[in-house]
Order: C-alpha cells, then sequence, then structure tokens
C-alpha cells in the first residue's frame, strides 16, 4: 500500500472542516460536515479502504511542489515536466452554514496535458455504502442510511465506475477544468462547477484570509513563519461555536506501526487556552472572545468525572467523546489501532484550570473586560483548585498509567490561583484574596520542597521523580521562577543533557510502559523544542536561542506545516497539523524577536 508521508501535505478549510492535499494531488483526508464527523475520504489511514480525490496529470518525470497563495489559505499543486507544467488549485470557500465545499482547479500552464480525475468517497470510516447517480453536471452520492449525501460538480464529463466518480480529459496551454465538491447538501440546484463561480469563490476566499492575517500587529522576524502559523491555528477554529481542534486528523501515529495513535479532532482545554493565548500576542483577540464565551457555557460548577471541567469537549461542548478502534483499517503504514473518540475526557487533568484562568486573564488585559457572570463562575474553578491541588491525576501528557503527582500540573494550580488573585485584584471582583494567596505561597512552596531532585539538581516531572519531563519548561514562561534563578540554570543544564538532541526535544525518556502505559517510543516532541528555544531567550542567552529555533523551523514540511512529533530521520509524526506546534512557534518567535531588538539586533 502507498502511504505518502504526513508532511507531503498541505491544508485548507473553511472553519468547520478541512481537506489534507497531498504532494500528488490527492486529497487523502477529510471529515465532514464538521471536523469531528465520520471520514469521507481517508486514504491516509487505509490505502484501500479509506477513499480519496485524486486529480494526476499524466505528466512522466514530473517533480511536484506546493506553495499557499502569499497570507491565505489557498494552495498550488504544482507538476513540472519537460512535456508541461501542470497546477492544481484547492481551497474551501467560507461562510455556508449548510454544506462544505471543495473548489478545485486543474489547469495546464503549459503543454497539452492529459488529467485522470477519480472522486472515491468512502463515508462513515468506510463503514457506510454509498450509491451514485449521474446528474446533469456531475454526480450525486449518498450513503445507504441516508445519512449524508454529497455532489460533485464537474466541467468535463463524468462517469461512474463500481460506485465513483472518473473522467480522463486533455486540456491545452491556459485551459482549465473545474471541480466542486458539496457535503451535506441535496443533489439538486445550480450547478456550481463553472469559470464564474469559482472566480468569484477564490476572490471572496482569498479576500477572507488576507483580511483577517491583515488584523495581526506582528510586524518581527520570522513574519511569514508566525503568519503561517496563525493561518494554521485560524484554520482549527470551529466557527459556529468558537471552539478550537487540537488537531484536525486521527489515527497518525507518534510511532510508525506503532500503538499512539489517537484522534485529536476535539477541544482540549488546554490546548485552546495556550492557541488563544499565542494569538493575542499577535493581537487576533476575537477568536479569544469566541472562545471564553464557548468555556463559559462548560463551567457549571457541577463537578463531573473528578472536576468541574473535563480535559476535553466535542466541538460542540458535548462532552461523550467515546473512544472506539475501527478494526477494519490497516492504519498509516500499518499503525494500529486506529482510534476514534478519546478516552482522555474521562481523566483528571488539574494543569487545564491554569491553561483556562492564564488565557482569561491575558483577554482581559488585551482583549475585552470579564463579565460578571462568568468570574463568578471563575471564582468557583478557582475556589475548587485550591482544595484539590494535591491530588494525583493524569498530567499534561494525559499517561494512561497510575496517576501521580505531577510538577506540570502543580504548576499550573499555581497558575489558576495566582492569575485569579491578580484578576480579582485588576478588576476589584469579589474573591477572599487572603485565602487564595496562602492557598498559592503552599503550592508554590511544595513544588521547591517536593518537585526539586537534589541529586539530579533540578526540578522533576513528579514527586518523588528521578526523570527529566520537558514539562518543566513551562516554569519560565508561565513566570513561575525567574529564568536566571540558580535552580532554573541547574534545571536547564538536566534537561539539554538528557532530553535535547541537538535542537530537538524529548518529552521524556520511556522506560517501558510503566513511564505512561505504552512501551512504544515516540519522537521528539516539537512544542518542547520551541519551549526550549524561549526559555533560553528568557534566560539571556538569545543568539543560542535564535539558533536553535531556527534549527527547529528548518523541519518544517514544505509550506511550513508542523505535526505533532519529529521521527528520527526528520519525518512529521503524529497528528497534522499540530495546534500545540504552531502556537508554540508564535510564543518563541515573539519573545526571541523582541529581545533581539531590545539588544540592538538588526533583523
Amino acid at each position: 500500500m502507498h502511504y505518502p508521508p504526513i508532511e507531503d501535505h498541505g491544508i485548507i478549510g473553511d472553519l468547520n472542516t478541512v481537506a489534507l492535499v497531498g504532494l500528488d494531488g490527492t486529497i487523502g483526508f477529510m471529515c465532514a460536515p464538521r471536523f469531528d464527523s465520520p471520514t469521507v475520504f481517508a486514504s491516509l489511514l487505509d490505502a484501500e479502504k479509506g477513499g480519496a480525490f485524486t486529480i494526476e496529470p499524466a505528466l512522466e518525470g514530473a517533480r511536484s511542489r506546493q506553495l499557499y497563495l502569499p497570507d491565505t489559505n489557498v494552495l498550488l499543486t504544482r507538476f513540472m515536466a519537460p512535456a508541461g507544467v501542470a497546477e492544481i488549485t484547492d481551497f474551501m470557500p467560507i461562510g455556508d452554514a449548510e454544506v462544505r465545499r471543495v473548489v478545485r482547479r486543474a489547469k495546464s500552464v503549459r503543454g497539452e496535458i492529459r488529467f485522470r480525475v477519480r472522486c472515491a468517497p468512502r463515508f462513515g470510516y468506510g463503514r457506510t455504502p454509498h450509491t451514485a447517480e449521474a446528474t446533469d453536471d456531475g454526480v450525486c452520492f449518498a450513503t445507504d442510511d441516508g445519512s449524508l449525501r454529497m455532489r460533485l460538480d464537474s466541467s468535463v464529463p463524468l462517469e461512474i465506475v463500481e460506485g465513483d466518480a472518473v473522467a480522463e480529459f486533455t486540456l491545452r496551454g491556459g485551459e482549465t477544468a473545474i471541480f466542486v465538491l458539496e457535503v451535506g447538501g441535496e443533489c439538486k440546484g445550480a450547478a456550481r462547477a463553472s469559470q464564474r463561480y469559482a472566480a468569484r469563490a477564490f476572490k471572496e476566499t482569498e479576500n477572507f484570509w488576507r483580511r483577517w492575517i491583515g488584523r495581526s500587529t506582528y510586524t518581527g522576524r520570522w513574519r511569514d513563519e508566525v503568519n503561517r502559523s496563525a493561518l494554521v491555528l485560524k484554520l482549527l477554529v470551529s466557527h459556529p461555536h468558537g471552539s478550537l481542534v487540537a488537531a484536525p486528523t486521527f489515527g497518525l501515529p507518534e510511532r510508525m506501526g506503532g500503538v499512539r495513535n489517537w484522534d485529536y479532532r476535539y477541544t482540549w482545554v488546554r490546548d485552546a487556552a495556550f492557541t488563544l493565548y499565542a494569538l493575542i500576542r499577535l493581537g487576533l483577540t476575537q477568536e479569544t472572545g469566541a472562545f471564553i464565551h464557548w468555556i463559559a457555557d462548560r463551567v457549571t460548577g457541577e463537578p463531573g468525572n473528578g472536576g468541574p471541567l473535563q480535559p476535553l469537549y466535542g466541538i460542540d461542548g458535548s462532552r461523550e467523546v467515546p473512544e472506539a478502534e475501527l478494526e477494519h483499517w490497516e492504519g498509516y503504514h500499518g499503525s494500529r489501532p486506529v482510534r476514534i473518540g478519546n478516552a482522555a475526557a474521562e481523566q483528571l487533568q488539574l494543569d487545564i484550570y491554569g491553561a483556562l484562568m492564564d488565557s482569561v486573564y491575558l483577554y482581559d488585559k488585551y482583549g475585552e473586560p470579564v463579565s460578571h457572570d462568568l468570574w463568578m463562575r471563575l471564582a468557583g474553578l478557582v475556589e475548587w483548585v485550591c482544595e484539590n491541588w494535591r491530588r494525583p491525576d493524569a498530567g499534561i501528557w494525559e499517561i494512561r498509567s497510575e496517576l501521580r503527582e505531577h510538577l506540570s500540573s502543580r504548576l499550573l494550580c499555581w497558575v489558576a490561583v495566582d492569575r485569579g488573585i491578580r484578576l480579582a485584584m485588576r478588576r476589584s471582583f469579589p474573591a477572599p484574596i487572603g485565602r487564595w494567596m496562602e492557598v498559592r505561597d503552599a503550592i508554590y512552596n511544595s513544588i521547591f520542597d517536593e518537585m526539586w531532585n537534589p541529586r539530579l539538581g533540578a526540578f522533576v516531572g513528579e514527586r518523588g521523580g528521578t526523570e527529566m519531563d520537558a514539562s518543566v519548561l513551562l516554569m519560565p514562561l508561565l513566570r513561575f521562577i525567574s529564568p536566571t534563578d540558580p535552580r532554573w540554570t541547574s534545571t536547564m543544564k538536566a534537561v539539554t543533557r538528557d532530553l535535547v538532541e541537538d535542537s530537538l526535544v524529548r518529552r521524556y525518556r520511556i522506560q517501558g510502559s510503566e513511564t505512561d502505559g505504552f512501551p512504544d517510543d515516540e519522537g521528539t516532541f516539537t512544542i518542547c523544542s520551541f519551549w526550549y528555544a524561549e526559555c533560553l531567550s528568557r534566560a539571556g542567552d538569545v543568539q543560542q536561542a535564535r539558533f536553535v529555533f531556527e534549527k527547529v523551523l528548518g523541519y518544517a514540511n514544505h509550506l511550513g506545516l508542523f505535526a505533532e512529533q519529529l521521527g528520527p530521520s526528520g519525518e512529521h509524526l503524529g497528528n497534522f497539523p499540530q495546534a500545540f506546534t504552531h502556537l508554540a512557534l508564535i510564543s518563541a518567535a515573539y519573545d526571541i524577536d523582541r529581545r533581539l531588538s531590545g539588544a540592538g539586533w538588526k533583523a
């Protein structure tokens, strides 16, 4: 089976869902009509049974390249050969609440080129049969159970072969063919595969993205990389709900052939909060306000699953995201099981409260003032943290072994109480400030007393632990400890010694299944690599920080996108693209640029 590298993809989207487009012109992954809906195409997870939408120019020896139109999420895939140059333009129009549309334009830039097209949907994670019926302008697909309809309009004739829509046609230099895939609508209505519609939709989509990124206030170094990361994060926003998904895919492995294959198409409170922190730094506060309203509806004051908030929710706020395995799929390069849903929703993860309170504090400072009603709910969260901060939990890495007292959880409990105090004092909100201060100080002292390993001369990942954990890098980033404190400089040396490989950082060393519940090894965690660079910057070693940061940037794919991890050959691993990685890129770029400019270094 052919599986393209994870990094050989671009992404398009419409703030409801996304599609991954490969360097070969194949849409090999798409869920519709929402991020968390069953797949329509998923050849990336099962090359035979997953389904795909391919546009293939017959150009022998062609080299393929991809690029985004600047400051947009409009994707171009080019095929270049002595016999000619072909180009595919892919985008998803923004703003239609009822249906998802993918517009694909095939063009011969130079030469007479034969194209082959196959639209082969496999609905319901490849488990739901469908019918295909010819229409005046294309093909209508409908699931046998009536759950979904999909229409493909085409400016060239299509045939139906074994339930798939196929076509072969020739384009001369300058000629184009238009394909419009519409998911979730009726199989009736005006034809859309026209040059006029495609040109209008293209212009509207291009303008939408350029207007949005044009609101960014960032003008520093690495502007292209920062803007691309911001555009990726925006693609992961669910416009109807205001929530954000951690990544738009599921099942992509953290180790080739391994079992660490998770579903990230949900809203993690932590990931979303950190994402908003990154966008606030760029002056993009609108998304933060929408998420604050979304999370306010989750804070009911009724503790469930061990706390008043779950670690993650469905994008519409649903609490139930049961985990299951797709046993009929072989997985990417045989990486099984392929999981949908995520049992981490049932875990206790204390760090989420600090991540949320930090973002709310910043939004109140740089966006809009927090309302009374929201404050009363947030004060309830802080009260709960004050009573429960010592509990063992699954931690920021969502381990599936025994619960422990994690430094990252303890640290972010401190952040939750500290930001609650700061917000109350800033806005004169009613709060038991004296008692909160006592708890904040108790958490602070417990970290120095219980999470410090004198033999290693470093803070460790858990109480009584003897191993380094990259989550300690959050300590100076969250302003818990001075980046020049002797204990921190000693900890940085230990992180460098035990977890850093050149510029890349592991989150921890796996010592069998007792480490986190799985014996498999994994790649380096790219968010940790960006954390490491920012920690160097904050400690004053700004030139080394720049060196590390730019080396990590060199592992981005051809479009500037990152998955969750990097493998031993620099290959991308895990779900793609990953919000966690791109938000850390923005944060590190912002800090390093600011300190370089402050020291008088020219861009």
